[in-house]
């Protein structure tokens, strides 16, 4: 007996889930990564601050375990790349340490977005798998503003 028809879609999930992730990804307060923020992003195929990647990110209560999810690139540190996790939950509203980024293209059901500020993500390069969109220079603005003021980025 194969073993797809044997173990069928969940060996298949397994499959997937072992191919997406590419290594832990370290998260750190916002106010030890501070660095300078500028918007540049431009669609050539490598990450840029200001714009949505998506990426493999463990989750803070089980490291071994996590999900494909979109992160917005604000810095760069030689090949890592310093991102913010995004989250569509609706709970995040009324979270101090999240805001609200609109929706937009990053989200195929075009759900509101919210960004968290107080922890940055280290991406490797290599764990980019696709750019999803760039955020208009306004939100990119505002979350720099809280970035600047809050966390000690220049």
């Amino acid at each position: 007996m194969s073993l797809v028809r044997e173990h069928g879609p969940k060996l298949l999930r397994q499959l997937t889930t072992a191919g997406a992730k590419t290594g832990p990804t370290p998260t750190r307060p916002s106010q030890q990564r501070a660095r300078r923020l500028e918007y540049s992003p431009e669609p050539d195929g490598k990450a840029d601050p200001g714009e949505i990647v998506w990426t493999w990110v463990e989750f803070e209560e089980d490291s071994g375990q996590g999900k494909d999810r979109p992160v917005l690139v604000v810095g760069r540190d030689d090949n890592t790349l310093l991102g913010l996790m995004l989250s569509s939950q609706q709970h995040r509203r009324d979270d101090r340490n999240w805001l609200s980024i609109g929706s937009g293209s990053w989200d195929s059901e075009h759900r509101e977005s919210f960004i968290r500020l107080d922890r940055v993500l280290d991406i490797a390069e290599s764990g980019i798998r696709r750019e999803g969109a760039i955020v208009p220079r306004a939100q990119f603005d505002q979350v720099a503003a809280i970035l600047r003021t809050k966390y000690g980025w220049h």
